[in-house]
């Protein structure tokens, strides 16, 4: 295990002069988030969570990987033969035409299909090949070999439905309410807000990737200090507001550092024993000791050859992808609770597949499931998968019916995720969709079950992250699915 990377007190900064020499950007986030873990947060009249488990956790951290566009359950974990049976002909005129009734097969808070979702269009055959692997003989697309090789590993639920039919569900996903809904803190969020720090000198809550503008954000109303860290894999400038915007003349940093200086001292003067200042200043310098942290974590120099080929980093098709799990590890070795990777961000999604589905899906597959498969095997041989929550998600699926000539359309309906580590049971298959994957039908689960989930399994009972004046309802809630637990 790499040593925890700490400052000596002899070594850091003065303190005029860190104020003085950095934006205000980065630092202000660390101020936000000590203040608030301490309680001293303003306007805060009640005490925030102490940073302790509710119950005894089984995981401690989570890597959240998050496909962007709608990645088609059925061309990756939840194969339906009779789709390239009847491929060619409508719904309707095949021996499942009730699938698209929700009404008829009793299906409680079922999304009801609008004229789009009906699919009178005609069914489009699977576009790739499935294979049994491992033990437990799940079924895997050959799209993802890589990840079928951990199948042992993994729980995949293939019964997850969702309310929005367009990429605003990118953000249902993250917060279990509809885009045009009141803002709701993402999973990210409500981790960060109710769990205390594992490593004082690094971020406990990391973005990386492309996120679009209505998914940006993850405090909201818990406040920015619970905003995830957007971070680069480049470790000459990995974080934002990470070194001064422009040189300082010596002049103006003198300047800077005296009228710092006094304002200290007034402060100190004033408020001789004023908590909150103190923790202010502080937040500062862990600011600064971030800033030294980050860098060493996303610079792979002492990974050996064979770690970076187990991830892809030797294969250009995968590369990113794999640098950016290739630190997930990392950090997670090093005591970052939760680290969200946004893959094929930007617009729709890279994933988003109206045309062209098997091109685009065989492509962004071969992006991903490499470095997947190494960061499962890796984090298993390490003893960390053990409290390592891995997460493979999208939000929503693809329709059983061709939209063009040889795409899918979005299909809130029905869909597929998988978990791993952490307590999660490997091998594992839970849920099923019909006969065509149109609904989600036997163990159906909305997106805040799977938020239940992780949350249960990191210690926490979300009905106890109290935040006075905020009603959540049931259904933000979730309830975890407790089939999937060890």
């Amino acid at each position: 295990m790499p040593r925890d990377v700490t400052m000596p007190a002899a070594q850091l900064p003065r303190r005029r002069q860190f104020l003085a020499d950095l934006g205000l950007g980065f630092t202000g986030l660390a101020a936000a988030a000590m203040l608030h873990r301490d309680g001293r947060a303003a306007g805060n009249s009640w005490a925030p969570p102490n940073g302790q488990p509710h119950f005894a956790p089984k995981a401690k951290s989570v890597i959240w990987l998050f496909m962007n566009g709608g990645v088609s359950h059925l061309e990756s974990f939840d194969p339906k033969p009779m789709v390239t049976k009847y491929a060619g002909k409508s719904i309707a005129d095949t021996p499942y035409a009730e699938v698209q009734n929700p009404e008829k097969l009793a299906l409680e808070r079922a999304p009801v299909p609008d004229a789009n979702g009906l699919q009178r269009n005609t069914l489009f055959p699977l576009q790739v090949g499935f294979r049994k692997h491992g033990e437990s003989g799940i079924e895997v697309s050959d799209w993802f070999p890589h990840t079928a090789t951990n199948i042992d590993k993994l729980a995949v639920v293939r019964s997850m439905w969702t309310t929005d039919s367009n990429h605003g569900a990118q953000t249902q996903f993250h917060t279990g309410r509809h885009m045009l809904d009141p803002v709701q803190p993402t999973l990210g969020g409500w981790v960060h807000y109710g769990l205390g720090s594992l490593n004082d000198n690094l971020p406990q809550f990391i973005s990386i990737g492309t996120r679009e503008y209505w998914n940006r954000k993850d405090g909201h109303y818990l406040g920015p200090a619970h905003d995830a860290v957007p971070l680069r894999i480049d470790p000459a400038n990995p974080l934002d507001f990470g070194r001064p915007q422009a040189a300082f003349a010596g002049d103006s940093q003198r300047i800077g550092f005296d009228l710092v200086e006094s304002l200290n001292r007034l402060t100190d003067a004033e408020y001789p024993s004023d908590p909150a200042t103190a923790a202010r200043i502080d937040s500062y310098e862990l600011a600064y000791r971030m800033q030294l942290s980050v860098p060493e974590v996303v610079n792979f120099a002492d990974e050996t050859d064979e770690t970076k080929r187990l991830y892809g980093l030797d294969q250009p098709h995968c590369k990113e992808f794999a640098e950016q799990l290739l630190a997930a590890r990392r950090f997670v070795e090093r005591g970052v609770r939760f680290i969200q990777i946004q893959h094929g961000g930007g617009g729709a999604g890279a994933w988003d597949a109206h045309g062209g589905l098997k091109a685009n899906h065989e492509t962004l597959a071969r992006a991903v499931d490499q470095p997947i498969g190494g960061l499962l095997t890796d984090l298993d041989r390490r003893g960390l998968l053990d409290e390592t929550i891995v997460i493979f998600a999208t939000e929503f699926g693809r329709t059983p019916g061709t939209q063009g000539s040889d795409g899918r359309d979005h299909h809130p309906f029905a869909f597929s995720v998988w978990m791993a580590g952490g307590g999660i049971k490997g091998g594992t298959v839970h849920g099923a969709t019909d006969e065509l994957g149109f609904h989600a039908v036997e163990d159906r689960h909305y997106v805040t079950d799977i938020h239940a989930t992780i949350l249960h399994q990191l210690g926490l009972d979300s009905h106890r992250l109290e935040v006075p004046g905020r009603k959540r309802l049931a259904i933000d809630h979730g309830t975890p699915i407790r089939a999937i637990l060890s």
